[in-house]
Parts: structure tokens; sequence; C-alpha cells
């Protein structure tokens, strides 16, 4: 199911799901990319943990949704490209009947995501080619899949830093939860300042470059989209401290997240 027509993949310039993807050891890329993720590791080589803990909160958030909070509908805007532990492999493996819908405007994830986001028999998992400025319309393709009159989970993973002004990305959050019932809770993960200096001039150099940027942003910049929300604890975090698995390394990362639920 697709919003719009496809488009040709351009491998001549870096694109950053493509270098997530290498940083997270995947193999959906190419050599620009590679070339452009070992350029900034050679400047901040702890990137590869930032894209690691991302997508590790990921799943543990996914997990806690639908084992703790009965979650069986899932909304997962930004969603890159695939690796492995996507939303639907997480919230399937514990409750098989759940359903999942994918956005994305990129063309090699749109490839992709046909070929390798499946589902259980008993669920269902879409892909959606839509665009994030356009949160009403990604609400109505998605009501085709999900039944938007029940609580849903609304997932945004490393997508906000992507929108240059903080203003329109709490904007683009609110109305995209207005479409979602009450009882329906919000995902984030992104780059957050105040915690690696080092981190934060690898990025700020690399946005410099004229590759797509990503904005790291202050942790109260992150808060500000669960404005009126009721917060799953401890809150918003950095993502190695929320529910860390047992003996897991909680060392904090210019990474924060958290979940909270629609309460009106």
């Amino acid at each position: 199911m697709t919003t719009q027509p496809h488009r040709p993949i351009d491998t001549s310039v870096p694109h950053s799901a493509r270098i997530w993807n290498y940083w997270l050891g995947g193999k959906d890329n190419y050599p620009v990319d590679e070339e452009a993720g070992n350029a900034y590791t050679a400047v901040f080589p702890g990137i590869t943990t930032i894209a690691r803990s991302s997508r590790a909160f990921l799943g543990r958030s996914i997990r806690h949704l639908v084992v703790e909070c009965g979650i069986r509908q899932f909304l997962d805007v930004g969603t890159g490209l695939p690796t492995s532990d996507n939303t639907h492999e997480v919230a399937q493996r514990h409750a098989p009947d759940a359903r999942i819908v994918y956005v994305d405007n990129d063309p090699l994830v749109l490839t992709h995501a046909r070929a390798l986001l499946t589902s259980t028999p008993e669920g269902t998992t879409a892909y959606l080619d839509a665009d994030l400025y356009r949160p009403e319309a990604i609400i109505e393709a998605a009501a085709e899949t999900l039944d938007l009159t029940r609580p849903t989970a609304l997932i945004l993973s490393g997508t906000l830093g992507h929108v240059r002004d903080h203003a329109t990305a709490r904007d683009l959050v609110r109305r995209l939860m207005a479409g979602l019932p009450t009882g329906s809770y919000l995902c984030v993960n992104d780059g957050s300042r105040g915690v690696d200096p080092e981190y934060e001039r690898a990025q700020d150099g690399y946005n410099e470059t004229g590759a797509v940027p990503y904005f790291l942003r202050p942790v109260e910049e992150i808060e500000a989209y669960f404005e009126g929300m009721e917060m799953v604890e401890p809150g918003v975090v950095s993502v190695p401290l929320w529910h860390p698995e047992e003996g897991a390394d909680t060392t904090p990362i210019g990474q924060h997240g958290g979940v909270g639920r629609k309460v009106r």
C-alpha cells in the first residue's frame, strides 16, 4: 500500500537512513554511505553505540507497550530501513495479532519494505510511502489498516531530529496524536544535547557538510513532545536508562527517549 509513485534510488550521495543502517550493521547501504559513515565514526566513534542503543530502546519500549499496556496497534513514522527486531517483529513476538503500519518516504526503504516487512497470519503489517509533513494524510491512510477507535502507539524513532524547527516538530507530533484516541501512546527517541559535547561537535560538523541534517535537541525539547501526557516511568531519560535489561550498560549517552499516554 503506497500513497506516492515509486521514485529512483540515488546511490551517488549518502543518505541518512542508509548510513544509520550501516551503523546498525545492516547490509542495505552503498559504498557512498559506508564512506560517510566511516568519516563520521573517525570523528566520533560512539555513534555506533548511539545507533544501537536507540534500536534497543525501540525494542524494549514496544515490548512494554504490548506486554504491560496491552497495545496491539502501532504507527511507526520514519521507520528507516528494515534490519533486525523491527517494530512488527517485536510486537508480534509478544502478540501475534498485532497490527503495524510503517511510514517513510525514502525509495530504498520502500523497496525493502515490500520484501521484508512481513506479518504473522494473525496480524497485519502495511507500509505507507508518505510524508511526515502531512500528518492528517498519514492518519487517514493508516486507518485503512488500523482501527483508530482503539488505542494505538505512535512510534517516532530518530525521526524528529530531521525537522529543523522544534516548534514544527512539536506541531507534527500534536497533529499525529490528534488522530489517535485517548489511551494511545507516544514513543519518541532522538539525539540530545547536554550529555556528550564530542557527539554534539561531530553532528554539528556533519550538518554543515550539505548532507541531510539531523538536529540534536536539549532534553527539555524532547520532553515537550509529551506535553499533557501521562508519562511511563522513568519519563524521558537517556535511552540506556529506560527499563534496561539486567546487566546492561546504563552509561548515559546523547540519545533520550520516553513513552507517554494520551489522557484526553
